[in-house]
């Protein structure tokens, strides 16, 4: 750095009599060269990996606009223009932005391995490789009650809600379970899969239904609350609420329909089973 001795540069003055030296070796005023304004400097100046940087923060009205909304129409509508006017700028996001994206890769993958385990668990007992996905049908079905919960009762999906998503994928199974389970043991028992899919309608039909709403009027305390402490959590049980309870009306319906379809492509392997154990 190469500056003027302390006394040279003390005041305002000094800077308008000074002079710079051309490439030419000319001294001229340097008012004949720049147009000096007063300004406020930077207060610090930081830096990223030895690079300047400019922080900008804001605080988001929920009650308005989400924050997450406001940064996606920063990213679509201004930072192209901002890249293009000045190609030597970088933009990221940082903070609880930053950590929301994070957290958000992480549910997501934690939801895969979630998926890997509940069929694994339904395999097993079940011993089929189909009806396991029967079952777990019905799950993206929960994911769309869940955000017609939060559509209907004027919520934004958030993180909790997010988790609220992974849980919901181990409950809805529930019924389904059950169903295909009845149904099951009515093939055993020599009916047709279209009969023993109407009888587990029928005879399964209240205890599902029972389930699901205890289930949902369970939850309703917690989504009516107004207190502070329990905002946090009317997301997660939004979720949880309208996701069984949409689920279930599908269970009754999807779940039937599609053992019937899977069976007219598969063995029927209960009859030959229970042919096999009898005695001669």
């Amino acid at each position: 750095m190469v500056r003027y001795p302390l006394a040279e540069r003390s005041s305002i003055a000094t800077l308008e009599d000074m002079h710079i030296r051309t490439a030419s070796g000319q001294a001229i005023a340097i008012s004949e060269v720049a147009d000096i304004r007063l300004g406020l400097g930077l207060a610090k100046i930081s830096r990223i990996e030895r690079k300047r940087s400019v922080t900008i923060t804001a605080d988001a009205d929920s009650s308005r606009v989400q924050s997450s909304s406001v940064i996606d129409d920063i990213r679509k509508n201004f930072i192209p223009q901002l890249l293009l006017d000045y190609p030597s700028v970088e933009f990221g996001v940082s903070g609880s932005s930053q950590e929301e994206s994070e957290l958000i890769g992480r549910l997501m993958i934690a939801g895969v391995v979630s998926l890997f385990l509940i069929y694994g668990l339904l395999a097993v007992p079940l011993r089929s490789y189909v009806q396991p996905l029967i079952i777990m049908s019905v799950i993206p079905f929960g994911l769309i009650g869940a955000i017609l919960g939060h559509f209907f009762l004027g919520k934004t999906v958030s993180i909790i809600s997010l988790l609220g998503f992974i849980a919901l994928g181990g409950v809805v199974v529930n019924d389904s379970l059950i169903m295909v389970d009845f149904v099951n043991k009515k093939v055993r028992a020599g009916m047709s899969h279209a009969q023993a899919s109407v009888e587990a309608g029928t005879e399964r039909f209240r205890p599902i239904i029972l389930t699901s709403l205890t289930t949902f009027f369970g939850l309703v305390p917690i989504l009516s609350e107004t207190s502070t402490q329990a905002q946090m959590i009317i997301p997660m049980a939004i979720s949880l609420a309208f996701g069984i309870l949409f689920a279930t009306i599908i269970t009754l319906i999807l779940v039937p329909a599609l053992y019937n379809i899977f069976a007219d492509f598969m063995p029927d392997t209960h009859r030959s089973v229970d042919a096999q154990a009898q005695p001669a």
